[in-house]
């Protein structure tokens, strides 16, 4: 099935706050139309999703080809990731503990 995405959208269908923010924060960027392929079963999910969450289908695959775009991406420069000494190895035991007092912590 051949579905094109471009900047087009249903003015009818009512909009939540949320897809309001999303649609007017996309208007912003520069867009170009395309035309993809796509499995049929993911078209109908996504023409469901659209339907239900009041968004236009074509911000679904916006935010697919950003995610995509995103993944794609590698610096040149190393990154300064600090190394963290915790005295010795860190055990699932310490883990859990750890998590199981953030949780209580938060309560």
């Amino acid at each position: 099935m051949t579905l094109t995405v471009g900047v087009a959208s249903d003015k009818s269908a009512p909009l939540r706050l949320e897809a309001q923010i999303w649609f007017r924060y996309h208007n912003h960027m520069a867009l170009k139309k395309t035309t993809v392929m796509v499995d049929e079963e993911d078209l109908a999910l996504i023409k469901e999703a659209a339907a239900r969450e009041g968004r236009p289908e074509s911000e679904y695959f916006r935010e697919a080809f950003h995610v995509a775009a995103l993944r794609t991406r590698r610096w040149d420069d190393d990154w300064d990731i600090p190394r963290l000494d915790f005295g010795g190895p860190v055990t699932d035991e310490d883990i859990n503990r750890a998590v199981s007092d953030g949780v209580a912590d938060a309560e």
